[in-house]
Protein backbone atom coordinates (compact mmCIF):
# COMPACT_ATOMS: atom_id res chain seq x y z
CA UNK A 1 0.00 0.00 0.00
CA UNK A 2 1.84 3.42 -0.71
CA UNK A 3 1.17 6.25 1.27
CA UNK A 4 0.09 9.48 -0.84
CA UNK A 5 0.59 11.82 2.00
CA UNK A 6 1.21 15.56 1.35
CA UNK A 7 4.11 16.63 3.77
CA UNK A 8 3.46 18.77 6.79
CA UNK A 9 3.42 22.72 5.89
CA UNK A 10 5.77 24.21 8.35
CA UNK A 11 4.28 27.15 10.78
CA UNK A 12 6.09 30.71 9.29
CA UNK A 13 7.13 30.93 13.19
CA UNK A 14 9.56 27.93 12.47
CA UNK A 15 11.48 29.69 10.16
CA UNK A 16 14.92 31.50 11.03
CA UNK A 17 16.54 33.91 9.09
CA UNK A 18 18.77 30.78 7.23
CA UNK A 19 15.55 28.94 6.00
CA UNK A 20 13.89 31.93 5.02
CA UNK A 21 16.92 32.70 2.85
CA UNK A 22 16.61 29.25 1.43
CA UNK A 23 13.15 28.85 1.13
CA UNK A 24 12.99 32.13 -1.07
CA UNK A 25 16.18 30.93 -2.50
CA UNK A 26 18.01 34.32 -1.60
CA UNK A 27 21.47 34.85 -0.53
CA UNK A 28 21.45 38.54 0.76
CA UNK A 29 18.54 41.00 0.68
CA UNK A 30 19.09 44.17 -2.02
CA UNK A 31 18.77 47.74 -0.20
CA UNK A 32 15.80 49.35 -1.01
CA UNK A 33 16.02 53.49 -0.75
CA UNK A 34 12.48 53.93 0.36
CA UNK A 35 11.03 56.82 -1.47
CA UNK A 36 7.37 58.74 -0.21
CA UNK A 37 5.99 61.68 0.75
CA UNK A 38 5.20 62.19 4.15
CA UNK A 39 1.49 62.47 5.41
CA UNK A 40 0.76 64.93 7.41
CA UNK A 41 -1.33 63.16 10.43
CA UNK A 42 -4.54 63.37 11.61
CA UNK A 43 -6.04 65.89 14.65
CA UNK A 44 -7.60 62.63 15.31
CA UNK A 45 -4.14 60.37 14.93
CA UNK A 46 -2.55 62.88 16.79
CA UNK A 47 -5.25 62.94 19.57
CA UNK A 48 -5.31 58.98 20.20
CA UNK A 49 -0.91 59.13 19.68
CA UNK A 50 -1.80 61.29 22.87
CA UNK A 51 -4.25 59.31 24.82
CA UNK A 52 -1.98 56.28 24.13
CA UNK A 53 0.68 57.96 26.34
CA UNK A 54 -1.82 56.37 29.33
CA UNK A 55 -0.73 52.91 28.38
CA UNK A 56 2.77 51.08 28.80
CA UNK A 57 3.58 50.83 25.11
CA UNK A 58 7.28 49.24 25.45
CA UNK A 59 7.32 46.25 27.65
CA UNK A 60 5.08 43.93 25.79
CA UNK A 61 4.13 43.12 22.09
CA UNK A 62 0.43 43.11 22.94
CA UNK A 63 0.93 46.93 24.09
CA UNK A 64 2.98 47.87 21.21
CA UNK A 65 0.59 46.67 19.04
CA UNK A 66 -1.89 49.51 20.26
CA UNK A 67 0.36 51.68 18.64
CA UNK A 68 0.70 49.92 15.94
CA UNK A 69 -2.97 49.73 15.50
CA UNK A 70 -2.93 53.36 15.50
CA UNK A 71 -0.36 54.01 12.34
CA UNK A 72 -2.06 51.21 10.21
CA UNK A 73 -5.56 52.86 11.16
CA UNK A 74 -4.46 56.21 9.96
CA UNK A 75 -2.33 55.15 6.83
CA UNK A 76 -5.36 53.00 5.93
CA UNK A 77 -7.66 55.52 6.11
CA UNK A 78 -6.29 57.20 2.48
CA UNK A 79 -7.11 53.81 0.99
CA UNK A 80 -10.40 53.23 0.70
CA UNK A 81 -9.70 50.15 -1.33
CA UNK A 82 -8.29 48.40 1.06
CA UNK A 83 -8.73 46.43 4.41
CA UNK A 84 -6.07 45.10 7.33
CA UNK A 85 -6.56 41.69 8.46
CA UNK A 86 -5.50 41.51 11.75
CA UNK A 87 -4.78 37.43 12.92
CA UNK A 88 -4.91 36.38 9.27
CA UNK A 89 -4.64 32.94 8.59
CA UNK A 90 -2.85 32.74 5.07
CA UNK A 91 -0.82 29.24 3.57
CA UNK A 92 1.51 28.33 0.76
CA UNK A 93 2.52 25.33 -1.07
CA UNK A 94 5.20 24.77 1.77
CA UNK A 95 3.74 26.85 4.66
CA UNK A 96 0.97 28.54 6.91
CA UNK A 97 0.13 30.30 9.74
CA UNK A 98 -1.23 33.31 11.31
CA UNK A 99 -0.04 36.74 10.53
CA UNK A 100 -0.17 39.62 12.71
CA UNK A 101 -1.56 42.16 9.74
CA UNK A 102 -1.89 41.35 5.93
CA UNK A 103 -3.69 44.34 4.09
CA UNK A 104 -5.81 43.19 0.86
CA UNK A 105 -8.69 44.18 -0.62
CA UNK A 106 -11.46 46.09 1.26
CA UNK A 107 -14.21 43.58 1.02
CA UNK A 108 -16.06 41.75 3.34
CA UNK A 109 -13.96 38.49 2.97
CA UNK A 110 -9.93 37.77 2.76
CA UNK A 111 -9.19 37.02 -0.32
CA UNK A 112 -6.13 37.68 -2.95
CA UNK A 113 -4.22 39.56 -4.01
CA UNK A 114 -2.74 40.08 -0.66
CA UNK A 115 -0.70 42.95 -0.97
CA UNK A 116 1.22 43.62 2.13
CA UNK A 117 2.48 41.90 5.62
CA UNK A 118 3.28 43.39 9.04
CA UNK A 119 4.65 41.51 11.58
CA UNK A 120 5.07 43.30 14.84
CA UNK A 121 7.02 42.08 17.49
CA UNK A 122 8.79 43.08 20.64
CA UNK A 123 12.38 43.39 19.46
CA UNK A 124 13.72 40.56 17.80
CA UNK A 125 13.92 41.43 14.05
CA UNK A 126 15.99 39.18 12.63
CA UNK A 127 13.56 36.41 13.54
CA UNK A 128 10.69 38.68 12.62
CA UNK A 129 12.32 38.84 9.50
CA UNK A 130 12.22 35.91 8.64
CA UNK A 131 9.22 35.60 9.51
CA UNK A 132 7.89 38.02 7.14
CA UNK A 133 9.63 36.76 3.94
CA UNK A 134 8.19 33.54 4.38
CA UNK A 135 4.70 35.18 4.88
CA UNK A 136 5.15 37.36 1.78
CA UNK A 137 6.24 34.54 -0.28
CA UNK A 138 2.91 32.68 0.88
CA UNK A 139 0.98 36.17 -0.14
CA UNK A 140 3.13 35.83 -3.64
CA UNK A 141 2.31 31.86 -4.13
CA UNK A 142 -1.60 32.84 -3.58
CA UNK A 143 -1.44 35.69 -6.13
CA UNK A 144 -0.16 33.92 -8.42
CA UNK A 145 -2.75 31.07 -7.88
CA UNK A 146 -5.28 33.77 -9.35
CA UNK A 147 -2.80 34.93 -12.18
CA UNK A 148 -1.66 38.23 -10.19
CA UNK A 149 1.78 38.67 -10.59
CA UNK A 150 2.68 41.76 -8.29
CA UNK A 151 5.13 42.60 -5.80
CA UNK A 152 4.34 41.80 -2.20
CA UNK A 153 5.23 44.58 1.11
CA UNK A 154 6.18 43.74 4.19
CA UNK A 155 7.00 45.76 7.28
CA UNK A 156 8.59 44.46 10.45
CA UNK A 157 7.97 47.04 13.44
CA UNK A 158 8.16 46.96 17.39
CA UNK A 159 6.54 50.30 16.85
CA UNK A 160 9.10 52.31 17.34
CA UNK A 161 11.41 51.06 14.59
CA UNK A 162 9.97 49.93 10.92
CA UNK A 163 11.86 48.05 8.39
CA UNK A 164 10.32 47.48 5.06
CA UNK A 165 10.21 44.60 2.49
CA UNK A 166 9.18 44.23 -1.22
CA UNK A 167 9.41 40.78 -2.46
CA UNK A 168 9.37 41.20 -6.39
CA UNK A 169 7.38 38.70 -8.69
CA UNK A 170 10.82 37.73 -9.67
CA UNK A 171 11.54 36.42 -6.48
CA UNK A 172 13.79 39.43 -5.64
CA UNK A 173 13.69 40.81 -1.93
CA UNK A 174 14.54 44.53 -1.01
CA UNK A 175 15.04 45.84 2.62
CA UNK A 176 15.13 49.38 3.07
CA UNK A 177 17.02 50.95 6.48
CA UNK A 178 15.05 51.20 9.58
CA UNK A 179 12.62 54.04 10.21
CA UNK A 180 13.11 55.28 13.73
CA UNK A 181 9.72 57.00 15.60
CA UNK A 182 11.36 60.28 15.61
CA UNK A 183 8.97 61.08 12.56
CA UNK A 184 5.70 60.21 13.71
CA UNK A 185 4.55 59.84 10.21
CA UNK A 186 7.38 57.34 8.77
CA UNK A 187 4.91 54.70 8.63
CA UNK A 188 2.52 56.56 7.23
CA UNK A 189 4.08 57.20 4.21
CA UNK A 190 4.96 53.64 3.02
CA UNK A 191 1.75 51.94 3.61
CA UNK A 192 -0.81 52.95 1.20
CA UNK A 193 0.09 51.86 -2.25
Amino acid sequence: MSSNKKPKKQKFSSFDKAKAFKQLNLTDLLPWDLQGEPVQPSDFFQQRLARLKNFDLESCEESKKLLIDAICEEAIDACVQLKIWKGASIESDVANGYVDYLIAENKRYLEAPMLCIIEAKKDDFEQEMAQCLVEMQACHWTNQQIGKNIDVLGIVTNGSTWNFYKLTPEGQVYESLPYADDHPNYGLTSLCF
